[in-house]
């Protein structure tokens, strides 16, 4: 798994060429077609998350199982068979857990 400053290091500079390009398409330099491109470019890519990295970062908010899965809005069953190795996180229940993971439960309330 990627580190927490690595993705936040990328975050920074996704935001730095979405910025740019944004404000070159505000000024006509870029058409609305090659911002959209470059906007698909820049989705960050997600990694696995281990069932201990799902201890780690529930734990690091020291929150139980239940209380961060009502954050996730999943059921507490499912928190435990991600931590358990039985399931694996995937679609936006990996999305909510690397935004988390790089802001914080307030970057998905």
């Amino acid at each position: 798994m990627v580190s927490l400053w690595s993705y936040k290091m990328r975050e920074s500079i996704r935001e730095s060429i979405l910025g740019t390009v944004q404000d070159l398409n505000k000024s006509g330099i870029v058409d609305d077609v090659t911002f959209r491109e470059i906007e698909g470019l820049c989705v960050p890519e997600i990694k696995d998350y281990s069932p201990s990295a799902i201890v780690a970062l529930r734990k690091k908010f020291k929150l139980n199982q239940a209380t961060f899965a009502h954050f996730l809005n999943i059921s507490p069953s499912t928190v435990q068979k991600w931590e358990s190795g039985v399931n694996k996180p995937s679609g936006a229940s990996l999305k909510l857990l690397y935004l988390v993971a790089l802001r914080g439960l307030a970057g998905i309330q």
